[in-house]
């Protein structure tokens, strides 16, 4: 099947992932329904129709998704209850027929990862093998693009991530790989590829990457867990949020994020963004089509 003859949705469109994938594909002309809890919020891109599509409301979706051939599914928001939004989802997904489902899942994931958050994308994993849905998984590493965001106000970055290392991955690489799989699914049907950046990086080699993209200086401490989980302990988190937090420093911390992969670079002919080019971007190249 041609792209231009399949039928496309995607969910997310209104975050920074799913905008950059949703704007991608209606730059190559490609018309698409974005799923979205508040369609008003979607992206107003050419061939591209708003629709409702709470991953917990079973109707939209069947609506939304009835006679759609591909489908991108950016994981729902952090909650107590993701797995179960996501659960429904699918079975949604597999009930309206969708011909192939991409899911964005998580470096490594696992129902023992360290990192917590990620043992909710190998649940989701699963439920979608069991739902006999054609797809694809994208296990993204660590954004690139949020590294400027764990630093603190004093200009350090905190956590019990010792000299451990993270292959983090820029968006726009994800992106680029996503819309490549959407477009043509084939090649990739029942695959799972680990998406990182070029290189490891110590939260040493970020903090610098960061003064030099910033000129503000910045510096990175290590801490314990139990120090990790006081320092956090004010912001009035609950325990599971807590656990996300910390261990994200603690995945780093034990090699779990330092492999780095060429799926980047597989998947879209181009090599993998370095986290120092992600902060100093061109004009003309922050979002690639």
């Amino acid at each position: 099947m041609a792209p231009s003859e399949a039928t496309y949705a995607v969910t997310g469109a209104s975050g920074r992932l799913g905008g950059r994938i949703a704007r991608r594909l209606a730059a190559a002309g490609i018309p698409q329904t974005l799923l979205a809890r508040t369609p008003a919020r979607a992206p107003r891109l050419p061939g591209a129709t708003a629709v409702p599509g709470d991953y917990g409301d079973r109707d939209a979706l069947l609506r939304a998704l009835r006679a759609t051939d591909r489908v991108l599914m950016v994981s729902a928001p952090e909650s107590p209850d993701r797995l179960r939004q996501h659960r429904t989802f699918i079975d949604a997904a597999a009930e309206a027929g969708v011909a192939h489902l991409v899911y964005i899942s998580f470096h490594g994931a696992a129902p023992d990862a360290t990192f917590t958050l990620a043992r909710d994308h190998w649940h989701t994993e699963q439920h979608i093998r069991a739902s006999g849905l054609p797809f694809t998984f994208l296990r993204d590493n660590l954004y690139a693009d949020f590294m400027p965001a764990l630093v603190g106000d004093d200009g350090v970055i905190r956590g019990p991530a010792g000299d451990g290392r993270a292959a983090v991955v820029a968006q726009d690489d994800i992106a680029d790989a996503a819309v490549a799989v959407l477009r043509d699914p084939g090649p990739h049907t029942g695959r799972a590829y680990e998406l990182t950046g070029p290189e490891a990086l110590t939260f040493t080699d970020v903090a610098a990457a960061i003064t030099a993209a910033t000129g503000r200086p910045v510096s990175y401490v290590p801490e314990t867990t139990e120090e990790a989980y006081a320092s956090r302990a004010g912001h009035g988190a609950p325990d599971w949020q807590l656990d996300a937090w910390v261990s994200t420093y603690t995945a780093i911390a034990d090699g779990s994020l330092a492999q780095v992969t060429t799926a980047v670079h597989e998947l879209t002919g181009h090599p993998a963004t370095s986290l120092r080019r992600v902060l100093r971007p061109a004009p003309d190249s922050a979002d690639r089509p």
